[in-house]
């Protein structure tokens, strides 16, 4: 709607995992070059840990992309609230290729076993993401994924397990040490700093197609306070900045932009 006003050639700010709009932030670089470490060497678990809108959705895409062709299946499950007999069933059907039949448990483990074994015997390594992992409070879940990391050839570990999740992951692990011993790299991303931010606005309007400023640099210490370097809420309130600024036909957006978008979108309507 407002691109054309701001002479920009798409939305800066979208919550979606494009890499094109990846800012390379201190700790989400880390992260990356960690993960990949953990992969590449074929480490058994990772643990990729971050507040809501910290990125990391962003930092499993560009993990992806960044892996070869032997970093494969890469199985990326986002949904783990299920039963430990289904989320079994669901790594057998995507490792194999073939339709499930049953979910019996013994049925899913022989056929992930020859699976990685198999995968293995390719020289591939598979790799398995279990997103918003903070949610398994089940127990039964936890010890699935501990034993999981057991499969593979003799000698061989056949995939990676990367648990990614917000702190609440933290406790759960710590009530499962037998898991939390089989995690080689650990990752945690923080907010952005309010320099870091600074860049990662310039940064996403640059890729959008910004050839003039469009945010005064005054403003930016004011959208850092106001989303406490979080990235999400830094699109979610640059955005609609954007779009009031649009609206009133504004030249760039201020410090007094952000705020007054800010109060709208904390408003609470009264009764």
């Amino acid at each position: 709607m407002y691109e054309t006003y701001w002479q920009l050639e798409q939305k800066p700010f979208e919550n979606n995992a494009d890499p094109q709009f990846y800012f390379p932030g201190e700790t989400h670089q880390a992260a990356l070059l960690k993960l990949r470490y953990a992969i590449e060497n074929r480490r058994g678990g990772a643990l990729l840990c971050g507040a809501a809108g910290t990125g990391k959705t962003l930092i499993i895409a560009m993990l992806r992309e960044a892996l070869d062709e032997t970093c494969s299946p890469f199985i990326h499950v986002v949904y783990p609230q299920m039963s430990s007999a289904e989320l079994l069933a669901y790594l057998a059907e995507e490792l194999d290729g073939l339709p499930n039949e049953t979910i019996a448990v013994h049925d899913s483990v022989r056929r992930i076993q020859r699976a990685l074994c198999a995968n293995v015997e390719k020289g591939r390594h598979a790799v398995i993401v279990i997103d918003e992992a903070h949610l398994l409070v089940n127990g039964p879940i936890l010890e699935t994924l501990r034993l999981l990391l057991n499969f593979g050839p003799e000698g061989k570990t056949g995939m990676t397990l990367l648990l990614v999740g917000q702190p609440g992951i933290l406790p759960l692990l710590d009530r499962t040490p037998q898991l939390e011993e089989r995690l080689g790299v650990k990752c945690l991303l923080r907010a952005l700093t309010s320099q870091e931010t600074s860049e990662y606005v310039t940064h996403r309007l640059n890729v959008a197609g910004a050839s003039r400023e469009i945010v005064g640099a005054e403003a930016v210490p004011t959208l850092h306070e106001l989303t406490r370097g979080i990235a999400r809420q830094i699109n979610r309130l640059s955005d609609l900045a954007l779009l009031v600024g649009f609206a009133e036909e504004q030249h760039a957006i201020s410090a007094a932009h952000f705020e007054a978008v800010c109060r709208e979108l904390v408003a609470v309507v009264p009764e």
